[in-house]
């Protein structure tokens, strides 16, 4: 056993439990735990420009890789309660996330001494696990709990408060002989998946709804294995884009009421059996419960047992990681195959749909100003197929769904649940710091895009190159479509004569002039023509000078993107003229070919 401080045996856990990289914001109350980090060595520190935006860089930095744990480290008080909003994302979206926090010396809690505050009370409703360590000789066991917890089961973040007091008495640690504790993870019996095959058995028209569970558990191989095998197409969430290649015969579109394909949908409610492995059955995704229930067998396998059930009651459940699953699925399959029916005329149905031009939303438009399904088009030609997107709300992130292809597991980045404003920039930064080689380009409108802008300086400063894509129609877009409900457009708009920037007009911030002054490159389009160029040009800086370069593209104000409240209720809104109206599409008028 060794004499060490706490916060020299809390590095020393950090380093056994793999942690290289970390991000966050010094200060008075946590700066023993960076003096531990100086002496150790080891762990690359980011400086961020604000704890929140550090928060996301460690969501960002998590979720770019299998394995990865991102690091935010902040100050006490407000640097804790600006982690909340990425505790609230992760938790949501199922992503372990290591927060830690400095508190003032235990004899000053409860007292209102300056900034302190109770984070462990706050944290609790947004985390798996948040404490604040009271007894020294703890930290190191609290820390190796914490990274067994964000591991096992359904993944989640933990935050940890540490007291100034706690972290510099000394402890007795033996970091020699630490080692990490084993991971849980509920496992499927053949039994149970021997009835799923059953179940499935009795189908004619099956799909398979894979969810972000097959992303965490790193199955995308077995998931294809297993649709192949048995020939049952499959619909990704969200959540599970890239876990099946966009242009695999069998992904057959992404279903829902925003995010989804209209020939996705239908094929959907044609179908009888869905077996959901990884999922969560979110509202964007199934619309009303009972339309999407209505007439189907439904299986669902989760490694939350408590998922099973909490949306709606699947005919069967089964609490499992969705690897473990489907390994056993898949030699079932190969074993049984002769058992299930043939299922190719379906699933060539379903391809054949997916390439019906009448079920195309039109993206090639040469209006000026621009509108954005021009940019998606563009971006689909000048990004290959290694991209890595990254992006969280509104119609720009909804459009992207809609338009944009994602062939790879991990290449579609998105905070979905919660999806904060603000949070696109430092996730893409985190995501950049995980996978350096990496084609990252990240998609805002302008409003998600001016919440965290100074997060631009970190990636100058410490060199994370990425492309952001910036779609400004100066305008809450999503809020203002949502006002259409109540007759308003109102307290959405974000334009202003801005008397610096004259070229811009209306469009207020001069983007391009903020983004050169925190040490990245810009580039503004304004006709449609000017993209591919401009989508060069932008990689070509990045590559040069190892900065984030935004790519600024001025759209029409107003552009309204397909949505609606039920699977076969999505409002499509065709082009007449310059302008864009409701053109409320029944599933029968888009299957006879509208």
């Amino acid at each position: 056993m060794t004499k060490m401080r706490a916060v020299d045996a809390a590095v020393q856990v950090l380093l056994k439990e793999g942690i290289t990289a970390a991000f966050g914001v010094p200060g008075a109350a946590i700066n023993p735990l960076y003096s531990a980090m100086m002496q150790a060595g080891g762990i690359d520190h980011i400086l961020a420009r604000h704890v929140e935006g550090a928060s996301h860089m460690a969501e960002g930095y998590t979720r770019a890789k299998p394995g990865n744990i991102g690091v935010c480290i902040g100050t006490s008080g407000p640097g804790g309660t600006d982690m909340i909003t990425a505790l609230y994302s992760a938790t949501s979206d199922s992503i372990p996330l290591l927060c830690i926090t400095g508190q003032a010396p235990r004899a000053r809690l409860y007292k209102e001494d300056f900034q302190c505050v109770d984070i462990e009370s706050i944290a609790k409703p947004v985390a798996k696990m948040a404490v604040t360590v009271r007894e020294p000789g703890l930290v190191p066991r609290v820390l190796q709990k914490a990274f067994h917890v964000m591991r096992s089961g359904r993944p989640g973040p933990v935050l940890i408060d540490l007291p100034f007091d706690v972290q510099v008495a000394e402890i007795e640690f033996d970091p020699d002989t630490y080692e990490p504790l084993p991971v849980y993870q509920p496992t499927a019996s053949v039994r149970q998946m021997e009835k799923v095959m059953e179940l499935l058995a009795k189908s004619a028209k099956p799909v398979i709804v894979a969810g972000g569970g097959v992303l965490k558990a790193d199955a995308s191989a077995e998931l294809v294995k297993f649709a192949e095998i048995t020939g049952i197409p499959v619909i990704p969430t969200l959540m599970g884009w890239g876990a099946i290649p966009d242009d695999h015969p069998l992904m057959i579109g992404r279903i829902g009421i925003q995010s989804s394909h209209r020939y996705a949908n239908i094929s959907f409610l044609e179908s009888d059996f869905v077996l959901g492995i990884g999922n969560r059955w979110a509202n964007r995704h199934t619309g009303t419960v009972d339309k999407y229930t209505k007439g189907r067998t439904v299986v669902h396998i989760d490694i939350e047992p408590t998922q099973i059930g909490r949306v709606f009651n699947p005919d069967y459940g089964v609490a499992s990681d969705a690897k473990a699953a489907l390994e056993i699925l898949v030699a079932l399959a190969e074993v049984h195959k002769d058992k299930l029916p043939d299922y190719s005329a379906w699933a060539k149905a379903c391809y054949d749909r997916k390439r019906d031009p009448a079920l195309q939303r039109k993206t090639h438009f040469n209006n000026t100003p621009m509108k954005p399904q021009r940019v998606y088009e563009e971006m689909n030609r000048a990004f290959g197929k290694d991209v890595v997107y990254v992006t969280t709300i509104g119609l720009a992130q909804i459009a992207a769904n809609q338009m944009l292809n994602v062939y790879k597991p991990r290449h579609w980045i998105n905070s979905a649940q919660a999806g904060p404003l603000g949070w696109t920039m430092p996730a893409a930064l985190g995501v950049v710091k995980a996978c350096p080689e990496a084609d990252v380009v990240a998609i805002s409108g302008d409003y998600d895009f001016e919440f965290l802008i100074e997060e631009l300086a970190v990636g100058a400063q410490f060199n994370l190159p990425y492309v952001h894509v910036l779609l400004n129609n100066s305008y809450l877009g999503l809020i203002r479509q949502a006002q259409r409900a109540f007759n308003m457009d109102y307290c959405v708009q974000l334009s202003f004569e801005n008397i610096n920037a004259p070229e811009i007009g209306q469009y207020g911030v001069d983007h391009k002039a903020v983004v050169e002054g925190l040490g990245c490159k810009a580039i503004r389009v304004f006709k449609p023509e000017e993209l591919a160029a401009a989508f060069a040009e932008a990689q070509d800086l990045k590559k040069q000078y190892k900065v984030p370069v935004v790519v600024e593209c001025i759209l029409e104000r107003v552009t309204n993107i397909s949505m609606g409240g039920e699977l076969d209720a999505v409002t499509e809104f065709e082009e007449t003229g310059s302008t864009w109206d409701d053109a409320p599409t029944s599933i029968g008028a888009l299957e006879r070919g509208r």
